[in-house]
C-alpha cells in the first residue's frame, strides 16, 4: 500500500503540472454527468415514478452509480488502457519486473479528472438523501456504504475482465463498454426496471443489480429482510472468475514484438 501511495501521490503532482488542461478536463467530465442529471429530472416532470420509485429514490439510484464508477475507473484507469500496453510492447516490461502483475497495472495510471463526476454523485447524493424520507438507521448507512464501495468494486473487475479479453485480441473489445460504461448509465435506473431478463443477467452474470437494486429496496424500506442489505458483499465473488480469466489470458500471453 505504501509503494501504492507513491504512485498515487505521482500521477497526481504530473497531472498538476498542467492545472488549467486538468480543470477543464475535470469539468468537462462534471457537465457530461450533469447532462444525465437533467434528463432525469425532465423526466419526472412529466411522470411522478418510474418504476414504482419516486424521483429522490432514482437521484439516490444514480448518485451510487455514479459515485462507484467514477472511483473504480479513476483508480482502474490502468486496465481501461490495457490495450495499448499490450500493442505498444510495454507490457513485456511490467512481467520482467519484481512486482505483482496487477498492481503494476493497477498503478500504471491514475485518471483524477474523473473527480469530476464523483464530485457531482456526491452533491446529488446530499440532495436526495434528505427528502427521501428513508428512516436512517446504523444498517441503512452502513447498506449505503456497501452499495457504493462494493459497486466500484465490480466496475474494477469489469475492467480487468475487460483487459483480459485483450490478450487474446490485442485491440480492446467494444462490447464490454456495454457493461461498464452501459451499467453506469442504466444504473441510473433501478435495473427491475428493464425487464426480468436484464435484472436476472445483471443479478447471476455480472452482479451490478446487487449492489444496486436488491440493496436499494432494503434502504428505501420496501424489503426489510437483512439479506438485501448484504448482497454488495456476495458481488464481490465476481473477482473470483474476474480474476481467474485474466490470469488465464495472462498465461497465454505472447509478446507482440514491438
Amino acid at each position: 500500500m505504501k509503494l501504492y501511495m507513491k504512485y498515487f501521490s505521482m500521477h497526481l503532482k504530473s497531472q498538476m503540472q498542467y492545472k488549467t488542461s486538468f480543470l477543464f478536463t475535470t469539468l468537462g467530465q462534471f457537465l457530461v454527468a450533469f447532462a444525465t442529471f437533467i434528463s432525469i429530472s425532465f423526466l419526472f416532470m412529466r411522470f411522478d415514478s418510474v418504476g414504482g420509485f419516486s424521483y429522490e429514490e432514482v437521484l439516490i439510484c444514480f448518485a451510487v452509480m455514479m459515485m462507484a464508477f467514477s472511483s473504480s475507473e479513476l483508480i482502474g484507469r490502468g486496465f481501461d488502457r490495457f490495450p495499448v500496453l499490450l500493442g505498444n510492447g510495454a507490457f513485456d516490461r511490467v512481467l520482467v519486473r519484481p512486482r505483482n502483475v496487477v498492481f503494476q497495472v493497477l498503478a500504471s495510471q491514475v485518471d483524477f479528472s474523473r473527480l469530476g463526476r464523483f464530485v457531482q454523485a456526491v452533491a446529488i447524493l446530499i440532495y436526495a438523501l434528505p427528502r427521501s424520507g428513508i428512516d436512517w438507521t446504523f444498517g441503512r448507512v452502513l447498506t449505503l456504504i456497501l452499495m457504493i464501495a462494493c459497486g466500484a468494486f465490480v466496475f474494477f473487475v469489469l475492467f480487468v475482465v475487460y483487459a483480459a479479453f485483450s490478450f487474446f485480441t490485442i485491440e480492446g473489445l467494444e462490447f464490454m463498454n456495454v457493461l461498464t460504461d452501459g451499467g453506469r448509465e442504466h444504473g441510473r435506473f433501478p435495473f427491475s426496471i428493464y425487464g426480468d431478463g436484464v435484472l436476472r443477467f445483471l443479478t447471476y452474470i455480472v452482479p451490478l443489480a446487487l449492489v444496486q437494486y436488491y440493496p436499494l429496496l432494503y434502504l428505501v424500506g420496501r424489503e426489510d429482510n437483512v439479506l438485501y442489505a448484504l448482497t454488495p458483499l456476495l458481488a464481490m465473488l465476481f473477482a473470483v472468475p474476474g480474476y481467474a480469466f485474466f490470469r488465464f489470458g495472462l498465461n497465454r500471453y505472447k509478446s507482440t514484438g514491438s
